[in-house]
């Protein structure tokens, strides 16, 4: 079968290799759809990152470059092993893509296995990945989903789970008080940040954004995602949402750009006592003003990935509470992954937001 392999910084390859040996407690996956990630970039970039360098395998899935990529993908069951009896031959699903060592609890009630040692993702340390026709996955990683949402946006589901757990690292869930009312300020109109909006405009709460691209800001506002949209170039944005909250403040922010200055706006734009929700991965340090942070009693909380997420968002998504169509801008084949979609990403990355990959070339225009 064909899959794109990374080999090293800026040595993507799409190659043919043997499919994966389906085992006891697997699954075959007939991959649909795979979204190109942000992290995807950074390994093209500044890799190997999460990718384990060739000869230094990774611990857990014992592989090293190169491996297959993609960890964001929706597909069909092609294939059941033994020891499954939940899941059939044709049934639409997706993946929560972990590699989690397996004295580690992930059960339902966990909160905090992917907070595990040495976590990593499928489609980046190895176990196949979305970016080949198709991948072999454990049971406890397979969430089926509804044939009534279609697959491109199915495989969506994936970045959408992140912004379901940055919501739920606030203090806004479904699961609490009802959050209809709040004030929610996002710094960063890229995928995550929208999705995040997604998220929380189907809770019922009022969301600002703040973002330079004129295209990201349009996206937003016709997807619905924001009530307010702000072009910091033009506004103060603090000014702004003071305004907006009769001079209180935002009640929480989520930062999805490793920027400072958008970093910084947050910051000056919580209301006191206020949520900051760090979303971004940051290669850098932050110069972080901790005099503010004292001085407003701001509570400032990292999140990362996702964790018992996915059955509650796939929920949002077939209840009709999030549309993901919105944000699919490009369908493209696995031969133009690199010319055409991480070129697009990364030097003109203000005019798309999800760009796809069909591993088989089917349902390409």
């Amino acid at each position: 079968m064909r899959a794109a392999r990374f080999y090293d910084r800026g040595d993507i390859r799409v190659e043919d290799i043997d499919p994966q040996p389906l085992e006891f407690g697997t699954a075959r996956i007939d991959v649909a759809w795979c979204g190109i990630c942000g992290t995807d970039l950074h390994e093209y970039l500044d890799g190997p990152i999460f990718c384990p360098a060739c000869g230094k395998p990774h611990p857990i899935s014992g592989e090293d470059a190169p491996v297959t990529l993609g960890h964001e993908f929706s597909g069909v069951v092609s294939e059941v092993g033994e020891g499954i009896d939940d899941l059939a031959v044709g049934d639409h699903v997706v993946v929560e893509p972990y590699i989690i060592a397996d004295d580690v609890d992930t059960g339902p009630d966990s909160t905090t296995y992917h907070l595990s040692e040495n976590m990593n993702f499928i489609g980046l340390a190895g176990r196949g990945g979305g970016l080949s026709e198709n991948v072999v996955v454990r049971r406890r990683w397979i969430h089926k989903i509804s044939d009534s949402v279609p697959l491109d946006q199915a495989a969506l589901i994936e970045p959408l789970s992140v912004g379901y757990h940055a919501v739920e690292r606030s203090g806004l869930s479904a699961d609490g008080a009802s959050p209809a009312g709040k004030t929610a300020l996002i710094g960063g109109a890229g995928p995550i940040g929208l999705l995040t909006a997604a998220v929380l405009k189907a809770l019922g709460v009022r969301v600002v954004m703040s973002e330079l691209s004129e295209l990201r800001r349009q996206k937003a506002l016709d997807a619905g995602v924001a009530d307010v949209v702000l072009n910091p170039s033009e506004v103060d944005v603090v000014a702004e949402v003071a305004t907006l909250t009769d001079g209180v403040g935002a009640d929480v922010a989520f930062e999805c750009t490793s920027v400072q200055v958008v970093l910084d706006t947050l910051m000056d734009a919580l209301r006191p006592t206020g949520v900051l929700v760090v979303v971004s991965i940051w290669g850098h340090r932050s110069e972080f003003d901790m005099h503010k942070l004292v001085m407003k009693e701001l509570d400032v909380r990292g999140t990362i990935g996702y964790v018992n997420s996915h059955p509650k968002t796939i929920e949002l998504v077939e209840s009709g509470k999030i549309d993901l169509s919105p944000f699919i801008t490009g369908k493209i084949g696995l031969d133009g992954l690199v010319d055409e979609g991480f070129d697009t990403l990364i030097n003109r990355n203000e005019t798309a937001v999800k760009i796809l990959v069909s591993p088989s070339g089917n349902g390409i225009d």
